[in-house]
């Protein structure tokens, strides 16, 4: 019988915030005193520090409610709507595909890369007609899409990229001679804050970054009811505003993120030597970076034929594992009006049968990584 103190969580945010405990109560205490729980000076300022951090222009940054708002936000300020496609992944968190159909836009999906689990951009190009209005990458698990690869094409077709970059706040690419920042590469960047993100707040929140200042603009105006001025409304809008308390949060953990990315980086590696040294590389498939990326693994997903079985021999040893995700977009029975079939995307498909997130997180102690793969090793003998 496994106990309670012997569990290995899947997340453990417990470990991180007990290094910034006091800097978090004193920003928590700072907002309640002085009352102001709703944007304001603190939300301003961790938009001005996210600006520093991504190296985008000032003003560009514009805080929201949630990652889901900031996908909404960004294509409400494109003008996407009935009529319009939005060439994306099947393979992603739901609100990707949603956003468009909540528009009134139809989202077209194409295959994924079964190495990096991104989407694959022939497949992109494949899928993109005249009614293509976006092109909207999912960064997923923390790597980038390397969309320097088709931005020639979106620009010749008037095809604005938004980038889905929920999972990875502080990943990059490297370009040529230039550094490309995950949120900053496309022409509009959307951002979760959900606690279990690499920069999580403790409640939702999202931010939306924009290259365009007016396109940012916008976005900062839909964001509170598509208002100009006090009670004065340019157009129907979302109340999707940044709480105070979530940008005070945000704002202590920022000057962290390098390190605990780092410390993700570290794990990644650890996970690599354990499997190799155990022989098991055959019969698990680690994830790839591709050559350029700085992954931050948001998630470690391995790809593993015998997946919900290996899941419950290690739920049954007090470990900790997800998978991400079973279904894919295109099989949901919400988008079934979408015409999607088994097999339209096999890459998609297998990858949602194979995928398995194991622990990592800022404090995951090398002993606990090595419990893991020993009991993945009993499992597949």
């Amino acid at each position: 019988m496994v106990g309670v103190n012997d569990r290995l969580p899947i997340l453990d945010l417990s470990r991180a915030h007990a290094e910034i405990r006091d800097e978090v109560r004193g920003a928590l205490e700072r907002v309640f005193d002085a009352q102001s729980f709703i944007l304001g000076r603190e939300v301003r300022t961790f938009e001005e520090h996210v600006e520093s951090y991504l190296e985008i222009p000032d003003g560009s940054a514009v805080g929201c409610a949630s990652g889901t708002d900031a996908l909404l936000l960004a294509l409400m300020a494109l003008d996407v709507g009935p009529g319009d496609e939005v060439v994306t992944t099947p393979y992603s968190f739901f609100a990707t595909a949603a956003a468009v159909v909540r528009l009134g836009a139809t989202p077209v999906f194409a295959d994924i890369d079964p190495a990096t689990y991104n989407i694959d951009l022939n497949d992109v190009e494949r899928r993109m007609t005249p009614r293509t209005k976006v092109f909207l990458p999912v960064h997923l698990f923390g790597q980038t899409v390397p969309i320097e690869g088709i931005a020639e094409l979106c620009a010749e077709r008037g095809v604005a990229i938004v980038e889905d970059a929920a999972q990875a706040f502080g990943a990059w690419r490297r370009v040529g001679d230039r550094i490309e920042r995950a949120g900053a590469m496309g022409d509009v960047g959307c951002f979760s804050f959900f606690p279990t993100k690499n920069l999580g707040g403790c409640g939702d929140g999202g931010m939306v970054a924009a290259r365009d200042a007016g396109r940012a603009g916008r976005m900062r105006r839909l964001r509170v009811h598509g208002e100009g001025s006090t009670y004065f409304h340019e157009e129907v809008g979302l109340n999707s505003r940044l709480d105070a308390l979530q940008a005070a949060v945000l704002d202590v953990k920022l000057p962290y993120l390098e390190r605990w990315n780092s410390e993700r980086r570290l794990i990644a590696d650890r996970y690599r030597m354990f499997f190799e040294s155990r022989g098991l590389t055959d019969r698990v498939t680690l994830p790839e970076e591709l050559e350029g990326n700085h992954h931050i693994y948001h998630q470690y997903v391995v790809r593993v034929t015998e997946r919900d079985g290996l899941m419950a021999h290690l739920e049954g040893q007090g470990i900790g594992a997800r998978v991400y995700y079973p279904l894919p977009l295109h099989l949901q029975p919400c988008f079934a009006f979408l015409g999607g079939r088994p097999g339209d995307f096999p890459e998609a498909e297998r990858l949602s049968r194979e995928a398995l997130a194991l622990p990592v997180f800022p404090g995951l102690r090398a002993e606990e990584q090595e419990r893991l793969v020993d009991a993945v090793e009993a499992f597949l003998g």
